[in-house]
C-alpha cells in the first residue's frame, strides 16, 4: 500500500468516527488553488463548520502528525477556507478547524482528534 492510499484509508476511517460523533460530512478532498482540505464537515452539537486536516500515521519516526500541520500548511488551509466560504457564500458561518491524528498499530488505529487548533 502507498503513501496515498494508506492517506485515504486514514480520510475513510475519520468520517465514520466524525458520523459517529454527531457530525455530517460537507465535502471531502476539496481542491483549491494551493492545496487541499481533507474534509469538511458539519459539527451538529456546536453548530458549527467544520475544517478538518487528517493526518495518518504508522510510526511516529518524523514526530507525530498533528506536528506536520506547521504554519505553512495552516496558512494555506486558512486560503482554501476562505475561498470554500465564498463560493459557497457561507461566510457568516461559525467555523474551525481541527486536526485529526490517526496512528496505525497493531492492525488498528487509534484517533486523536485535536479541536480548534486555529
Amino acid at each position: 500500500m502507498n503513501k496515498f492510499e494508506f492517506g485515504r484509508i486514514g480520510e475513510n476511517i475519520t468520517c465514520k468516527y466524525l458520523i459517529n460523533n454527531n457530525y455530517k460530512i460537507i465535502d471531502k478532498n476539496f481542491y483549491y488553488n494551493g492545496g487541499e482540505i481533507d474534509i469538511i464537515a458539519f459539527d451538529e452539537e456546536k453548530n458549527e463548520l467544520v475544517f478538518i486536516e487528517v493526518k495518518t500515521r504508522a510510526n511516529k519516526n518524523y514526530g507525530l502528525p498533528s506536528e506536520a500541520v506547521n504554519h505553512s500548511k495552516i496558512k494555506h488551509i486558512m486560503k482554501g477556507i476562505k475561498y470554500y466560504l465564498h463560493i459557497n457564500k457561507l461566510e457568516n458561518m461559525f467555523i474551525r478547524v481541527d486536526i485529526i491524528e490517526l496512528f496505525f498499530n497493531k492492525n488498528k488505529f487509534y484517533i486523536n482528534h485535536i479541536k480548534q487548533v486555529v
